[in-house]
């Protein structure tokens, strides 16, 4: 099409590389017909470099959400003019939206010596009214760690491509023979309310057991809290991207870096949904499991597959509830089963507050994607129960989830948790 010519003529690498905002727009988009759903997807694969895709083409007459620069507002304006897509701005300074975030940072850990609590021990800085960048996490697992050391282990499975850590936290009373439930953040690196849910749940679980203790009793929980940690510390860094989405390795032959972990792994990998180019943001690594990251997410999870009944990763933004597949719009066989927990789960998370979910497949309720863990967990590691969690909100803030709803986010996510965890004890 001669308009996607002019696209791929005025588009510049400096784009990939800009830190700031300014100007930059997020528009509500509606396609009416196949063919300007068609024009979206299109516009999704080959030139997502240049327009970031906060959500993705579904179909007919459901919205999707799109950060445009403002270099191009006029060539996507035009462009949707011209195949009758509606539209209406829907964030309308991004940049500004991110300074007023800013004061949701947790301020820097600075330390010299450990902070006392008034038991005497030291107490980590995380209270979930603002976000935290990695270390303060760490400190935090750390410290809960040596707190709790009957409950909690925290080990490093590996490091990241840049030398972080990647941290499993098993939560356990002892004992064999129990079922497990396995729960990762973080894959996405802009999307902060998924660590500061993961990392609140280990909370809960350990300093608030005698409130609950049949959760941990009965089952062996295994959690890591940022699967990306390089991804997630670039978007708190002074010289870094708060949008950043990939993991941050070099891609041989381009100028542009990282690729879609949620793209990368092995099961039906790049079947549909993840550009193979690597400057798109669901860019697939090119080959199954290329990224450090997602192999050692792999090999972690297949050492404690056999006892695992249930798998959750935790990303954000939409209020959905999803079920496998994600690389086709066929039903898994125990698609009933799948369902039926996934839609008790979501009636206690909406009884507390009201806040909806939308339950279903991947593909049918959002988009294809392939090479997603969720797919991978259920169709190579063999764990039953899969499922990818999209937090709050629905578009209003997206990425930029204000922190005063880091709680009630974690409160009613909690309630849903907890009927996943009694299925799992009856199993």
């Amino acid at each position: 099409m001669k308009l996607f010519l002019v696209l791929a003529l005025v588009a510049t690498s400096a784009l990939a590389s800009q830190r700031r905002y300014d100007g930059y727009q997020v528009f509500e988009v509606n396609p009416k017909n196949k063919v300007s759903l068609e024009v979206l997807t299109k516009l999704r694969n080959e030139r997502s470099d240049v327009y970031d895709f906060w959500t993705d083409p579904r179909n007919i007459n459901l919205p999707v959400d799109i950060m445009v620069p403002p270099a191009f507002a006029s060539t996507f304006i035009n462009l949707m003019r011209t195949f009758e897509v509606d539209y209406k701005v829907k964030i309308a300074d991004v940049e500004a939206m991110i300074e007023a975030g800013r004061k949701d940072i947790a301020k820097p850990i600075i330390r010299k010596e450990p902070r006392i609590s008034r038991a005497g021990t030291p107490r980590y800085s995380l209270n979930w009214e603002s976000y935290s960048d990695l270390p303060a996490i760490e400190e935090f697992l750390a410290e809960l760690s040596a707190a709790y050391p009957n409950l909690m282990t925290t080990t490093v499975v590996g490091q990241s491509y840049e030398g972080n850590n990647m941290n499993l936290v098993k939560i356990s009373t002892g004992g064999t023979g129990k079922k497990a439930i396995f729960v990762d953040g973080g894959i996405h690196a802009r999307e902060w309310i998924s660590p500061a849910y993961v990392t609140w749940l280990i909370h809960e679980l350990v300093e608030n057991y005698a409130a609950h203790p049949q959760y941990v009793d009965n089952i062996d929980w295994y959690i890591m809290p940022v699967i990306n940690p390089d991804g997630y510390r670039y978007t708190f860094a002074a010289n870094g991207d708060r949008l950043w989405r990939k993991t941050r390795k070099p891609n041989p032959g381009s100028p542009c870096i990282g690729t879609d972990m949620n793209r990368n792994f092995g099961f039906h990998w790049d079947e549909g949904g993840s550009s193979d180019l690597p400057c798109g943001d669901t860019y697939n690594g090119g080959v199954a499991f290329s990224e450090i990251e997602s192999q050692i997410v792999r090999d972690t999870i297949l050492s404690v597959a056999p006892q695992t009944m249930v798998y959750l990763t935790v990303h954000s933004y939409g209020q959905y509830w999803l079920t496998p597949w994600g690389y086709t719009s066929d039903y898994p066989a125990d698609y009933d089963q799948l369902y039926d927990l996934a839609v008790r789960a979501v009636d206690k998370l909406t009884a507390l507050y009201g806040t909806q979910y939308t339950i279903g497949t991947s593909t049918n309720v959002l988009y294809v994607a392939s090479g997603g863990s969720d797919d991978w967990a259920k169709g190579g590691a063999g764990i039953p129960y899969s499922y990818t969690v999209e937090l709050r909100d629905t578009g209003r803030y997206g990425f930029e989830l204000p922190a005063t709803e880091i709680l009630p986010n974690n409160a009613e996510m909690w309630e849903a948790f907890k009927v996943v965890a009694e299925d799992v004890m009856a199993m």
